[in-house]
């Protein structure tokens, strides 16, 4: 095999063709690092930052490939775009940051609550040669398996894992639920509806045979509220993203499937989130201060550790430019050693850009295999990971830990269980609808059989999916009461449905990955997104819903255009009721649609939207409601308080059962509870000057800083004391709820620190003596499968003991263990509950309904950049009318702390008094205390 030397040697230089960018590492662990002096902190800014000529491009035309005889206009163009991509990095670019090494890697079963299961898995792994331990850590290569991502087996000891999208449902499967997005899930606010939708996916994972899914999502936190794939997470906060991941992980993981928290970490933005996805040699580069990284992004993380989940999968992006899968820093010290994770960390597909150096830096699993150009099956790891470890390169333990994490994730799951996990493995195929096809699909070659059970896995879980919609649809306006609508009581009245999206369109999946917006919007786009088995839209289920009584059917009249102004204007007229229906979609940076790649362009609804509802509000002769199915916030300021606009209705993504949860809410069969997830804004530049998507590149590695620090969101809004639209938390109800009697009760002394770090259990220990090279070379009788990405060694020259291996410059520091850590989400003092907030809820309306109580905490002015305050707390309540309910709140060490960049340690502020409010929103807050 041609040696492969250079996609395992650090390389901070840029490749200069396609194919040395491929074989190259460009993971840039060994920039300049911080040298630790009396602050301890892991970032630092320099005071340049290099720029470069670079192209862009749509596709894979670059500048170097534009013919001579290019129309010179185009030419010009790009000249011109290139050369304000230099002047900009020159004279306005972010500095650049570095991120430090932290080596070697921690190993894995440390915590009581893993130790069985290392325990089986060490006998395991210590049964297994080396080139089995390599291949359960390699993907077999892109669609060479039933999966999105297979992992190598071992015969008669250990499957090859199935690994499958998404956060949203199960991607390119049959008869499978299409669940409400996770930012509807978000917008429920029930952490029980959010455990149960990850109960009945993973249930539905379990029986079409998958391990691992690629869920949930808690990155991106949603920092940018055009981001593209916001919508897969649960909302723009980081306490609300992790309490809805745990409650996920739990349910996923209550069926013995493995959950996947991701994309970690601060892959908040399509654009250039992938080296030579935008024309660029490199990715962006998310950098992020220490303070930052703790309190925001890496908090959802802790708390789905916390919460036992099996993997974590590392994103494309840089963190403080090295690349995430390759970053020691974020992998090695945050993760495995402060959050004390068992379990193990796979690559996003291609996102592993080095060799040694990313196995180094903590990445367990490769995924789907390939190395840095899909389907070629040159590996980055399988054979290179064997040479490694022969040649000394990488140490056997590191190996050895690698493969211990995922057998003892297997066994923490119960997957050893073949009552519940068939060893026949999955029973679908992501690559063909048939019921026969090749085997090894992305071989184009060989072995056929039966690809496809067509198995229903779906149940009765429609119900529980509309739930889920129906209760995260909020309701921001409603005047004069105008909803809900009564049944039977529009005999003979004219009602008006207008908008694309109220209509079925040509299909829920007439575009691939759902990668197009039309007809009713229910998924974003990308491999986040799956496959309906249907969709109910909002214009089949009102015809329904009004047509209840032969002798009471309303006239109505639909319009599914949003382009056709003069005919809905018309139209409208003649109206005694208008419902008119807008959108906003977006997805994965892979596809574009309409002018939007990836990440949304603006704010507004799209395709007219704004147009179609002025010309409904402007022409109806009776009340308008809105509808706006979206992928986040958008802006309302051009319609809202038009005198028509009587009621706007937030619905979010809800999934297959879409029309039907609507109808429950406009009709009060379900009484609207959810809440924003996010805030809703006036323009997009009350969002800060940092949060906006950065569309062009600011050089050759684009840089972003993440210089607004801790306040995105309702926290920005509340330092610049900027009034939304519709407040973070906000939502009505068709009845109203009363706060009173809050009382704090303390429950634990006030101390700054948490407990000192204590030892966990010891992780397993192996022979560390190497084993002969013949062990690892291929084996004679062996029917290699094209493109299959196998362990296996050519020729005992390929090892090569070399002892110059240009490790990181700080390699050999050995760093001290965080205080913070300790046990699985961190030091376990952090959860001694410190002050119990109590308080009544009642229900002072006339029907039943549910509040959304919320708890927010603001720390003393003697916490240098503390936000005016932060959610730390939050409880669905369920009352019937009039009735009354006491609500309490345990509010931990970790949720009234800060992080100290100093101490490198969660503090709570012991002088000055910390405030704690309660209320229905994060501008609604009538119970007030402190202590």
């Amino acid at each position: 095999m041609k040696s492969r030397r250079s996609s395992v040697e650090r390389a901070e230089r840029q490749a200069t063709s396609e194919k040395s960018t491929a074989r190259a590492s460009i993971d840039s662990t060994d920039l300049s690092r911080l040298s630790r002096g009396k602050q301890p902190k892991w970032y630092r800014a320099s005071a340049t930052n290099t720029p470069g000529p670079w192209a862009h491009k749509n596709g894979s035309i670059t500048v170097k490939r534009i013919c001579l005889g290019a129309v010179a206009g185009v030419v010009a163009l790009i000249a011109l775009l290139a050369a304000s991509g230099v002047v900009y990095t020159k004279y306005f670019g972010p500095a650049r940051w570095d991120s430090e090494g932290w080596y070697p890697s921690p190993k894995g079963g440390t915590v009581k609550n893993w130790e069985e299961s290392y325990k089986k898995a060490a006998k395991l792994v210590g049964e297994m040669s080396l080139v089995e331990k390599v291949n359960i850590t390699t993907g077999i290569g892109w669609a060479q398996g039933f999966c999105v991502g297979n992992t190598g087996s071992v015969p008669g000891k250990f499957p090859s894992l199935c690994l499958q999208d998404g956060p949203l449902g199960l991607r390119f499967a049959d008869h499978a639920t299409a669940w409400p997005a996770g930012l509807t899930a978000g917008a429920t606010w029930n952490k029980e509806l959010m455990e149960k939708r990850g109960e009945l996916h993973g249930l539905e994972a379990r029986l079409k045979g998958i391990h691992v899914i690629l869920g949930p999502a808690m990155g991106p936190l949603g920092r940018m509220p055009a981001g593209g794939r916001n919508w897969e997470g649960f909302g723009s906060d980081p306490y609300l993203q992790g309490a809805a991941a745990a409650a996920t992980i739990k349910g996923i993981q209550g069926q013995g499937v493995i959950a996947t928290a991701k994309h970690y970490i601060a892959n908040e933005q399509e654009h250039f989130r992938q080296a030579r996805e935008w024309g660029l040699n490199h990715a962006i580069s998310s950098n992020i201060d220490d303070r930052t990284m703790h309190e925001m992004y890496l908090w959802p993380f802790a708390d789905s550790v916390r919460a036992g989940v099996g993997s974590i999968m590392c994103s494309y992006q840089m963190t403080n430019n090295t690349y995430s899968c390759g970053n020691s820093k974020v992998l090695n010290s945050l993760l495995k050693d402060e959050l004390g994770f068992q379990g193990f960390v796979q690559s996003d597909w291609l996102a592993q850009r080095s060799g040694v150096d990313s196995i180094l830096a903590g990445l367990d699993m490769t995924m789907p295999g390939d190395g840095m150009v899909w389907a070629d099956g040159d590996s980055l790891m399988g054979p290179i990971l064997t040479r490694a470890v022969l040649n000394s390169s990488i140490p056997i333990e590191r190996l050895n830990d690698m493969a211990t994490r995922i057998v003892a994730t297997w066994y923490q799951m119960g997957q050893d269980d073949e009552t519940k996990f068939s060893s026949d493995g999955p029973n679908f195929s992501s690559w063909t609808n048939d019921k026969e096809g090749l085997i090894y699909f992305g071989a184009g070659e060989g072995e056929t059989g039966i690809v496809n059970k067509f198995i229903d896995v779906s149940g009765d879980h429609f119900k529980i999916a509309r739930k889920i919609a129906a209760e995260a649809t909020v309701l921001v306006k409603n005047d004069d009461g105008v909803l809900p609508f009564k049944r039977g009581a529009w005999g003979g009245k004219k009602i008006g449905v207008y908008g694309e999206d109220a209509g079925p369109g040509r299909g829920a999946n007439y575009c691939k990955d759902r990668g197009c917006n039309q007809g009713t919007l229910a998924s974003g786009w990308g491999s986040g997104a799956v496959e309906f088995t249907y969709l109910i839209d909002p214009l089949g289920a009102l015809l329904t819903a009004f047509n209840t009584s032969k002798h009471d059917v309303p006239d109505i009249t639909s319009i599914l255009d949003n382009y056709s102004l003069k005919k809905i204007r018309k139209s409208a007229i003649d109206q005694d009721l208008c419902l008119v229906f807008a959108n906003a979609d977006a997805g994965e940076g892979y596809i574009s649609h309409d002018g939007v790649s990836g990440d949304r362009n603006d704010l507004y609804a799209q395709k007219g939207g704004d147009a179609l509802i002025k010309a409904v509000a402007e022409s109806c002769s009776g009340p308008v409601v809105v509808v706006i199915h979206s992928v986040g916030p958008v802006l309302v300021e051009n319609w809202v308080d038009a005198p028509a606009v009587k009621a706007v209705i937030m619905a979010q993504l809800p999934g297959q059962e879409s029309g039907n949860a609507l109808v429950d809410v406009l009709f009060g069969d379900e009484n609207p509870s959810g809440k924003l997830p996010y805030t809703i804004g006036k323009r997009m530049h009350d969002y800060g000057p940092t949060a906006g998507v950065q569309y062009i590149p600011n050089g050759v590695r684009p840089q972003q800083n993440f210089s607004e620090g801790l306040l995105i969101d309702y926290r920005y809004f509340d330092k610049k004391n900027i009034t939304p639209r519709y407040e973070f938390g906000f939502g009505l109800s068709y009845t109203s709820f009363e706060f009173s009697d809050i009382k704090l009760t303390g429950k634990a002394p006030k101390t700054a620190l948490p407990a000192p770090r204590t030892d966990g259990v010891a992780p397993p220990r192996y022979d560390t003596t190497l084993p002969s090279i013949s062990e690892a070379l291929w084996p004679k009788d062996l029917k290699r499968i094209k493109k299959h990405i196998y362990p296996y060694l050519e020729s005992a020259d390929d090892v090569r003991h070399d002892n110059d291996y240009p490790y990181p410059s700080d390699y050999h520091t050995r760093r001290e263990p965080s205080q913070a850590g300790g046990g699985e989400g961190g030091n376990p003092s952090l959860w001694d509950v410190i002050v119990e907030v109590e308080f009544t809820l009642k229900n002072t309306g006339k029907v039943a309904g549910k509040e959304v109580t919320q708890l927010y905490v603001s720390l003393p002015k003697s916490v240098e950049g503390a936000p005016v305050k932060v959610l730390r707390g939050f409880e669905k309540v369920a009352l019937e009318a009039g009735e009354s309910k006491k609500v309490t709140f345990r509010v931990t060490r970790k949720e009234l702390s800060w992080w100290d960049t100093e101490r490198q340690n969660w503090v709570l502020p012991i002088e000055g008094k910390i405030g704690i409010a309660v209320g229905r929103s994060s501008r609604d807050l009538p119970l007030e205390a402190k202590f």
